[in-house]
């Protein structure tokens, strides 16, 4: 259980990367902004020191000995919800995505700026604490694709549909706002909550969540591209009725 309320920062962070360099500059920043900071060299430590004392935001090296950073963050997920911003080496898009499938809320490609982690970790929390309910949300639907904000469950006639945390927010959020063009900058700030940040996170969600909601995902009907502005939801072309 969180002990959000004895805390007088800026909530607890658990930090996990085996390079100890990388973890005492990420420390000190995050202390510096008024965090509390626990540290862990690999992935099963990380888990163990979760388990005694469950964070309110965790930055996890994708990279581990042992317990990569993917599986610690599938069995963080499992466990309950914690935001997780994924530091990679990596450059390439795949290993992007995939952090971001598995539950990742954020990453940031090492070399970084200490000060722009910092930022992120800051919009995270942000977005996390502000996402519960304040009032119920309807049931949003189009033709057979339902979503349900309240249960956070979304379906088709196949049955239910498997959504990663954030593919679920911008479903919610582009049908609330059917037929409204909207941009990638303004689905980060929606969606996300930053005001910054690389916009090719926006696309391979998008790209992932067609996979998931279209009949043909190569021929979108449902999310459709509005070029030269970003996406558009158009619940008439869904299959079935259009309510």
């Amino acid at each position: 259980m969180n002990e959000r309320g004895a805390l007088r920062s800026g909530g607890r962070v658990l930090v996990v990367d085996d390079d100890p360099t990388v973890a005492e500059v990420v420390t000190g920043y995050l202390e510096r902004a008024g965090f509390s900071v626990e540290y862990a060299a690999d992935g099963f430590d990380a888990l163990r020191r979760s388990g005694d004392r469950w964070p309110d935001l965790v930055v996890l090296d994708l990279m581990l000995p042992g317990l990569d950073g993917l599986e610690v963050c599938r069995r963080l997920r499992a466990t309950g919800p914690v935001p997780v911003v994924m530091l990679t080496a990596r450059g390439d898009e795949e290993d992007r995505i995939t952090g971001l499938e598995v539950g990742a809320d954020d990453y940031i490609t090492k070399p970084f700026s200490p000060r722009e982690l910092v930022l992120r970790v800051e919009s995270v929390l942000r977005r996390a604490r502000a996402a519960a309910p304040v009032a119920p949300r309807a049931v949003l639907r189009a033709g057979d694709l339902t979503v349900d904000p309240v249960t956070r469950r979304a379906t088709r006639a196949e049955g239910e549909l498997a959504l990663t945390l954030r593919e679920f927010d911008l479903l919610a959020y582009l049908m609330e706002h059917p037929g409204a063009a909207h941009s990638r900058e303004e689905l980060m700030r929606h969606v996300w909550g930053w005001d910054f940040g690389d916009l090719s996170t926006v696309t391979v969600h998008v790209r992932r969540l067609r996979a998931k909601i279209e009949d043909d995902p190569a021929m979108p009907a449902l999310i459709q591209t509005v070029w030269g502005v970003g996406y558009r939801f158009e619940p008439v072309l869904a299959k079935g009725t259009t309510t």
